[in-house]
């Protein structure tokens, strides 16, 4: 499938994740402290609670996460895995492009095996 866009670059606050919805599925984007822009699936592994109403953080030599309001569960930005508990199953991740100041999502989820170690 095309990749759809779902905001400007400019819609995007640094270390904020926005929710929106490709091809039908809630998202979680954000924009990191270096620019680099990121697609989450946008609902919790571990209970329904949207994940674009968490927190970002720079996890350190985990990279950039994404907290679950709720309980806690931080998920890496570049490969969807819960590296807290109580969530252990990851999130999507979905491939990002920027053209211009128009931010677009591929609603095909990265297969895991194509995500980085």
């Amino acid at each position: 499938m095309a990749a759809e866009r779902v905001c400007a670059l400019d819609d995007l606050e640094q270390d904020t994740a926005v929710r929106v919805l490709v091809g039908g599925v809630p998202v979680a984007v954000v924009k990191d402290a270096n620019g680099d822009v990121f697609a989450l699936g946008d609902t919790c592994t571990h209970g329904d609670i949207s994940l674009a109403e968490g927190f970002v953080e720079d996890g350190g030599t985990d990279g950039p996460t994404l907290e679950c309001w709720a309980h806690g569960s931080r998920f890496s930005l570049r490969t969807g895995r819960p590296l807290t508990l109580p969530a252990y199953q990851p999130v999507p991740v979905f491939r990002v492009t920027v053209e211009g100041d128009d931010v677009l999502v591929d609603p095909t989820p990265v297969p895991a095996d194509q995500l980085p170690a």
